[in-house]
């Protein structure tokens, strides 16, 4: 219980680092009694959360400092009884600082082809895709996440007293517990359930849209021009990009291009629209570059040459 407590402090820190982030996944990793221990731990500290006003103007009328919470005259029924109350408040001595300033906000990011897995103070777990921006804000009663731009699957654990929150172009997604992926690029936004419910509506009631309450197995896809579509897919098909694979049917050439350019440094350029207009239905492995795009010419009537620091596709 000890490690789990350090742990949940440590993770509430305004400089908390990838570092930090790895080092807590491989402690989950080490044992199951650790996952449990630290979700023990969680549930205290939203018991304390849930009384914190209460416990601050106590402190303050007393005038007496936040350390003398567990001072020796306190009786041990105290100390352990109440559901755990004493140890959450406990707990807390460690992160009240942070609780004073408000939420912290810890962003993230990635580059062309780099992929990255995150663990959020909650113990939800979330994987960047390429170019990918994210922030992340939690505070008492909600779990704020922004994707600014790019892709990421979440895989969000169950808070009822919290709900979890994604902001992408103009739209909010608002689970409590489920898994999910999100796409915001500039050819629109997507949001894919593979377990549990999602909601998906605009962020401003004056916006206009429709709200859509999503299950496994569904996939929302709204673009640039405000078009929506519900449709039903295979989640694992959209989460294929995790572990190095693309899928699409019928997707058009230029969009499968960029996704590949978010992939590689060299980048490759259609030769013309009708040409990008292609649809591609296939598989794509993300192994080298130049494996990927002769791959690509055996789907497709196409050639690339090299033009400048680019690679040009053309037709066959």
């Amino acid at each position: 219980m000890a490690n789990a407590s350090a742990w949940l402090a440590r993770l509430q820190r305004d400089d908390v680092s990838e570092a930090d982030a790895l080092e807590f996944e491989s402690w989950l990793a080490e044992s199951p009694a650790n996952a449990v221990a630290y979700r023990r731990t969680l549930a205290l500290w939203h018991e304390y959360e849930a009384a914190a006003d209460a416990v601050l103007v106590e402190l303050s009328a007393a005038n007496r400092p936040v350390r003398t919470l567990a001072r020796p005259g306190l009786s041990r029924r105290w100390l352990v009884g109440g559901g755990g109350f004493a140890v959450a408040a406990g707990l807390a001595i460690a992160v009240m600082p942070s609780l004073l300033a408000g939420p912290a906000i810890q962003s993230y990011a990635t580059g062309k082809g780099q992929h990255q897995r995150i663990t959020l103070a909650d113990g939800s777990v979330v994987d960047l895709d390429a170019e990918t921006k994210l922030s992340v804000s939690f505070s008492r009663g909600a779990r704020r996440v922004t994707l600014a731009d790019g892709e990421a699957i979440f895989d969000v654990a169950h808070d009822a007293g919290r709900p979890f929150t994604v902001a992408a172009s103009n739209h909010v997604v608002r689970v409590v517990g489920t898994q999910f992926d999100v796409r915001n690029r500039h050819d629109g936004l997507s949001v894919t359930v593979a377990r549990g419910k999602v909601d998906v509506r605009p962020a401003k009631a004056a916006t206009s849209g429709r709200a859509f309450l999503l299950t496994a197995g569904q996939r929302l896809e709204i673009d640039g021009t405000g078009l929506e579509r519900l449709s039903a897919v295979d989640p694992q098909e959209t989460f294929s990009w995790r572990s190095g694979r693309l899928v699409y049917r019928a997707e058009p050439l230029a969009n499968v291009v960029a996704d590949l350019n978010r992939q590689f440094v060299e980048q490759i350029e259609v030769s013309d629209p009708e040409l990008g207009r292609t649809p591609v239905t296939g598989v794509i492995v993300l192994d080298d570059q130049a494996s990927v795009v002769a791959r690509l010419s055996l789907m497709l009537p196409i050639r690339s040459i090299p033009s400048g620091e680019k690679l040009l596709l053309l037709r066959k």
